[in-house]
């Protein structure tokens, strides 16, 4: 994780570098060699690989000549991939597309907002749209990459997802009340399903006022990991001191939670008061 996840955890920017050196390595090639047939020095091969410099097309084009790749276009597509514009913040892409999609399970506290997974496109697309700065055709990337998002909840095997949400986010108006009464029964048509569970919690809990957050079990032994939002660029880690932290506060949290059958009931009377 960095200020720009061109260079976090299983960015393309990384995995470039990652496949650029293995298949050096393999290729027993060294990297002043790799630099010559790249026309550049190697150094420069070295920050490409350890993800401190972005490729161009044409080193991805003639990496692809170098390794016997040019039918595939492997790191032309990892090229087409850095350069595309993201369709979420960057430092966020590595969750959507490593952490998130492989859970078994995921755990999350919101206190402001229904959950990224949870929203409708409408629901979404207000969230969206009021960010500083940002254009429409930013806003319906940001849309359309939230709903493929949500794919995994519809796979044959989801991920169980146990949801911790504040309860004045039911009251909270995200584009007026026909907005709010879609959200609100699409809420409650995601907790009818095996593998979601979600539970209010009171408005008075102090431990949850440090912003939001998700933590991901993953499958065969690789560590859980988390992602925590903030006002100017979110984190994630699998440091084994920042997980557990982040987990006993949302035990701490959990703690103030409605059980679930009064959680949905809070829900549905909600829904109601919204015209």
């Amino acid at each position: 994780m960095g200020t720009e996840s061109p260079s976090g955890p299983g960015s393309p920017r990384v995995r470039f570098g990652a496949e650029m050196r293995r298949l050096r390595e393999a290729a027993q090639l060294s990297q002043s060699a790799v630099a010559a047939r790249l026309g550049c020095t190697q150094t420069q091969v070295s920050r490409l690989e350890v993800a401190k410099r972005t490729p161009s097309k044409y080193d991805a084009e003639k990496l692809d000549q170098i390794f016997g790749l040019t039918d595939s276009g492997h790191f032309s597509g990892l090229h087409r991939r850095i350069t595309s514009r993201p369709s979420a913040p960057g430092w966020f892409m590595s969750w959507v597309e490593e952490i998130e999609p492989t859970a078994l399970v995921l755990r999350s506290w919101d206190p402001l907002l229904i959950p990224g997974l949870f929203q409708t496109e409408s629901y979404a697309r207000q969230v969206f749209c009021l960010e500083p700065r940002i254009t429409p055709e930013e806003v319906e990337d940001r849309v359309q990459a939230r709903i493929r998002r949500q794919r995994i909840l519809d796979k044959d095997d989801p991920p169980s997802f146990l949801a911790l949400i504040n309860a004045c986010v039911l009251r909270r108006s995200v584009g007026g009340g026909a907005v709010m009464r879609e959200q609100l029964d699409y809420l409650l048509e995601v907790a009818s399903r095996p593998a979601v569970s979600i539970q209010l919690v009171a408005p008075e809990c102090l431990p949850g006022m440090l912003g939001a957050f998700m933590i991901a079990k993953l499958p065969d032994g690789r560590p859980d990991t988390i992602h925590a939002d903030s006002s100017a660029e979110g984190q994630i880690s699998s440091d084994r001191d920042l997980v557990t932290s982040v987990c006993n506060r949302y035990e701490a949290i959990r703690l103030w939670a409605y059980p679930e059958h009064a959680s949905l009931r809070m829900i549905e009377e909600a829904k109601q008061e919204w015209t």
